[in-house]
């Protein structure tokens, strides 16, 4: 991905208008950090960003064309991971990622993808019997099987000991320097060397500013 974009971008949520008048620009190998208090936008701009929400106004373009003009085309070379973990509790660690590899095109990678976030031992046991962490773990291996230049990540240490951080980490600064972009929000401290950061809070419409958060 060249470039991405976000022009003069509003976002409203059911009868609240969340953000207006958002903008930033990021290049292959960019990386943003969102910040901002409860309930300034970061999850709906990530959402925004991945096509499952649409702006009140504004735009949003990657490589200078409007992601609007060919969703679909977006949607695949995105990558985002929510709060919640889409882990199939019937199937095995190994079954999970392989499940995943399958939708992305990319069974070669399903091994690697375990090793690096330290599931290679847990292949075998079922996804209903892991822990919080285990997986937040198994999720974020999606990441390393997708070939989608731009990481979108909400939280994506929630529930991750120091180690698997610092796996995250590094996973990031790969992808980084492979030429990907990423965009992520994160309550914790977070290593993202040269990262631009957008504080949602400056962005909140005049009338809410004095409102707490939410």
């Amino acid at each position: 991905m060249a470039r991405l974009t976000a022009t003069s971008l509003t976002c409203l949520r059911g009868p609240r208008l969340v953000f207006e008048g958002l903008d930033f620009s990021l290049d292959a190998g960019d990386a943003l950090l969102l910040t901002g208090p409860n309930g300034s936008g970061k999850s709906s701009l990530l959402r925004l960003l991945a096509g499952l929400l649409s702006p009140l106004d504004g735009q949003i373009t990657a490589n200078g064309r409007p992601i609007s003009d060919d969703m679909e085309g977006h949607r695949a070379a995105t990558a985002y991971l929510g709060h919640l973990d889409p882990v199939k509790s019937t199937l095995s660690v190994q079954e999970n990622a392989r499940f995943w590899a399958t939708l992305l095109g990319t069974p070669d990678r399903v091994d690697a993808a375990l090793a690096t976030l330290n599931l290679t031992e847990l292949a075998a046991l079922s996804g209903r019997v892991l822990s919080s962490g285990q997986r937040r773990r198994l999720s974020l291996t999606r990441l390393l099987l997708s070939p989608a230049d731009l990481w979108l990540l909400d939280e994506p240490t929630v529930g991750l000991d120091t180690n698997a951080v610092a796996t995250v980490e590094q996973m990031v600064m790969d992808h980084r320097a492979q030429g990907g972009v990423v965009i992520l929000s994160t309550h914790i401290e977070f290593q993202l060397p040269g990262a631009k950061t957008l504080d949602l809070g400056d962005f909140t419409p005049a009338a809410f500013r004095s409102e707490a958060p939410v």
